[in-house]
């Protein structure tokens, strides 16, 4: 067990940082829902736990091969956060009701931040470092606890994002969460750019 709480505090210390994942969760939670929010994050937490199981397992092969296609993640990740960043900026406020679930709607969150998170391949390297702290011996045998624990930590800290920020969305006024679209939207767009600019500089 002293494995899945190892996992645990991996998972969560890799999701805390807030960057483009956690701004469009928190948007999500705003002005779509908790539930929108909490989605989103299972998405990231899943490629997390990918990334797990490539670090945990030591599949060379397969970090190489990510790494190799880094520069074309790199593009495809930026190119979808600007997207994603305009299409927030211009979407109309629409606060979500109570409990309200749209199982479409939660679906294409899941999935969006799972290729979001997946085509950050430089997250690996983070896993690669942790896991290689811990040793042989720990991860020998135990890589679906480690690896179990990575997803929930990850997870545990998305929904405590999310249920943050659905609390503070349904006490929004619908001028507030205009507010909140265009700045998050703006913010969303700027991670795409400084992306795709570091792409240009590498080639």
């Amino acid at each position: 067990m002293l494995n899945l709480w190892k996992g645990l505090i991996i998972g969560f210390s890799i999701a805390a940082p807030v960057g483009p994942i956690g701004l469009l969760c928190i948007r999500r939670a705003l002005a779509e829902g908790r539930w929108a929010g909490f989605a989103s994050g299972l998405g990231a937490a899943t490629a997390d736990a990918v990334y797990g199981i490539v670090a945990a397992l030591g599949l060379g092969a397969l970090t190489t091969l990510l790494l190799e296609h880094q520069r074309w993640l790199q593009l495809g990740g930026g190119l979808f956060l600007v997207y994603l960043g305009v299409a927030t900026f211009r979407a109309a406020p629409q606060p979500a009701a109570v409990g309200e679930k749209h199982p479409g709607n939660l679906a294409s969150a899941y999935l969006s931040t799972l290729a979001l998170t997946l085509a950050n391949p430089m997250t690996i390297l983070a896993f690669l470092g942790i896991f290689a702290g811990l040793g042989n011996a720990d991860r020998t045998g135990s890589a679906a606890l480690l690896v179990a624990g990575v997803f929930l930590g990850s997870a545990l800290w998305w929904l405590l994002l999310s249920v943050t920020a659905g609390w503070m969305g349904e006490r929004l006024r619908r001028g507030g969460l205009r507010w909140v679209n265009a700045a998050s939207g703006a913010v969303i767009a700027g991670f795409g750019v400084w992306q795709l600019a570091g792409w240009l500089r590498s080639a």
